[in-house]
């Protein structure tokens, strides 16, 4: 399945190709002089969601560049397979994380956990409030570390969008920040920040996206007070929170926390 977010004709094809297992969400953004892809998932499944994009392209239609919400296996896995199957398109990633990806580290980006090796990929580098110029539209880099320090969002102004990776891995799911490079100070901080850009469309690193800027800011508030409640409780998580599974990049709360949001299979 496809979600699109609905947009005027003139504007960019923006689509969500909803998570599989432990991937990411990845997001086929597609302008009237070039394309991009948000995030590549885990090398699990990484020959099918070359045919997912191509299938989304069509044809014989290139991707021009990859960019990548964090280092994280789960977002970066399948990156080096999906450039070499599109003439070995750019991979972009923030400094923090390009040293990991480059030399296939396995520990800081999680893979020891999925029990899998990490592709090593070339990568570059990607500033924070750097643009991509798509024709009829644009994609601004957003640093927004806290998972990690490598963490990076997407802004899509025309649609006021932004793909938010592992800094919110759904909306009842208050990320981690114990994993390598992790820092609670620094959620708040970016959570804070993506408020800032007013969004009317947050996707996250798994689910469907979170629509209204109503809806969207009592997610964030929600989980800015967790991790407030954290930090101000020396960085411990509630006794309540059960222990994270090896692979889960994010915290599941007890009692759970309200989702509107639903995969439609």
């Amino acid at each position: 399945m496809v979600q699109s977010v609905p947009v005027l004709r003139k504007s960019m094809r923006v689509l969500r190709l909803p998570a599989i297992h432990h991937d990411a969400n990845l997001v086929v953004i597609d302008g009237s002089m070039g394309n991009l892809l948000i995030d590549a998932g885990t090398s699990w499944y990484q020959g099918l969601q070359v045919e997912r994009i191509k299938g989304v392209l069509g044809g014989d239609a290139e991707l021009d560049r990859i960019l990548l919400t964090s280092k994280r296996y789960p977002c970066s896995g399948g990156a080096l397979h999906l450039s070499q199957s599109f003439n070995d398109c750019a991979v972009h990633v923030h400094p923090d994380g390009q040293s990991a990806l480059e030399t296939g580290d396995f520990f800081t980006t999680w893979a020891n956990r999925f029990d899998s090796d990490m592709p090593p990929v070339k990568a570059e580098e990607v500033a924070d409030g750097e643009v991509f110029a798509l024709g009829n539209g644009h994609v601004e880099s957003i640093s927004i570390p806290g998972h990690s320090s490598d963490g990076m969002g997407y802004w899509i102004p025309e649609q006021k969008m932004m793909v938010v990776g592992t800094l919110i891995p759904r909306a009842d799911r208050p990320t981690r920040w114990d994993l390598p490079g992790g820092c609670l100070p620094d959620l708040i901080t970016s959570l804070q920040r993506i408020l800032s850009f007013q969004p009317k469309s947050l996707i996250p690193l798994q689910g469907p996206a979170i629509k209204g800027a109503k809806h969207i800011r009592e997610v964030i508030e929600q989980h800015i007070d967790f991790f407030q409640k954290c930090l101000n409780d020396d960085g411990q998580v509630p006794r309540s929170v059960p222990r994270p599974a090896p692979t889960a990049l994010w915290y599941t709360p007890h009692p759970p926390w309200p989702l509107q949001e639903t995969e439609s299979l």
